[in-house]
């Protein structure tokens, strides 16, 4: 058995299924073509593919979506803030209003 991810028309996992090739290739789930094997162990396609994650047919591979409007991707195709992490924060979060990383104090 493998697994499989649904695509739509903007390349993004609708849903994500065991199946065998074979059964994909019946059509009893839709267009063939609408299925993209990926990987459990992220042995190929960089990740496993998950709902809402976007397909990239020309880099092969499943992409999260972005966390940010202000995010990139990076040459690993990873989101990247535009500033780095400050390592100085024992715990903190992005704020996009300000694109910064903002201290959080537990509890809080």
């Amino acid at each position: 058995m493998s697994h499989f991810a649904k695509i739509n028309s903007s390349n993004i996992v609708t849903e994500v299924i065991v199946a065998e090739r074979d059964f994909i290739n019946s059509g009893k789930v839709g267009d063939e073509f609408l299925w993209i094997q990926t990987s459990y162990n992220n042995n190929f396609r960089k990740k496993f593919a998950k709902v809402g994650d976007t397909y990239d047919k020309v880099k092969d591979k499943f992409i999260v979506p972005q966390p940010f409007s202000s995010w990139t991707l990076n040459v690993n195709d990873d989101w990247e803030a535009p500033v780095s992490f400050n390592s100085d924060y024992e715990f903190c979060k992005w704020d996009e209003e300000t694109t910064t990383w903002v201290e959080i104090t537990v509890g809080e």
